[in-house]
């Protein structure tokens, strides 16, 4: 319960090293170097069970969105357990798909960059409605199943040892297990201001921050990769916590 000083260190159960991914938006390039770095870590551990958690903001802003998704969908190291948690760009793209009330945001905060990596023409956020529909219809067309099935299946939160994995963050005051969806996607001030323990440690994306933002009750790991070419990884091992980052 929030709320409920912690017992001890958190830490995650014995055997297991977990890998959290921050925000990619697009940068291709970025994931993979990132991921040679994964690889290469846990192979200094091959006798534990590797998890690579995505924390959700594959898509938009930066140019490779379609690639990101590719890669996440089917082209991650067998090796590993993975799980790709839903981020609000990911949920607005999704929207898109289907509700052109969701255009005029999700091509204004990064949903044009998304339509060129799909080799469509990006309309301007206040393009009279039919160019929007025409887009919109031209994404249906060109989506691959398995990209669709993708977005589709991605979860909205996990949780690992005394770790909840979530892309945005959580309402303070509220059991983890009962949380909205909406918090979880889009949640920012009142939970980054909170010194509230939430039951775990949040792993979070969704707020740039310079650093990983290490904090009692959280920590965040979106370092800005599409604007600052730093792509921040997790890595949790019992109670043990270290970073990697792309350079």
């Amino acid at each position: 319960m929030a709320g409920k000083p912690a017992a001890g260190p958190a830490a995650v159960p014995r055997g297991i090293r977990v890998y959290a991914v921050g925000d990619i938006h697009g940068r291709l390039d970025l994931l993979d170097q990132l991921l040679g770095q994964i690889a290469r870590d846990a192979g200094q551990g091959a006798e534990r069970l590797h998890y690579l958690v995505f924390l959700g903001d594959y898509v938009d802003r930066g140019p490779d969105s379609r690639l990101v998704i590719e890669r996440l969908s089917c082209g991650l190291p067998p090796a590993f357990g993975a799980v790709c948690l839903r981020g609000n760009h990911e949920d607005t793209m999704q929207g898109f798909l289907s509700d052109l009330r969701m255009a005029p945001g999700w091509l204004t905060y990064g949903g044009d960059a998304t339509l060129e990596s799909y080799g469509i023409t990006a309309p301007a956020a206040d393009a009279p409605m039919e160019h929007l529909h025409q887009a919109q219809c031209r994404l249906n067309n060109v989506l691959p199943p398995h990209h669709r099935a993708f977005l589709a299946g991605l979860r909205n939160h996990l949780t690992i040892g005394d770790y909840h994995f979530v892309h945005a963050g959580v309402r303070p005051g509220v059991p983890l297990d009962r949380q909205e969806d909406k918090d979880r996607l889009w949640i920012r001030d009142v939970f980054l201001e909170s010194r509230a323990d939430h039951g775990k440690v949040v792993v979070h994306g969704h707020t740039i921050a310079p650093e990983p933002d290490l904090l009692p009750n959280r920590i965040g790991i979106d370092t800005g990769a599409y604007a600052t070419n730093r792509l921040t990884a997790l890595v949790l091992e019992g109670t043990e916590r270290r970073f990697l980052c792309t350079v």
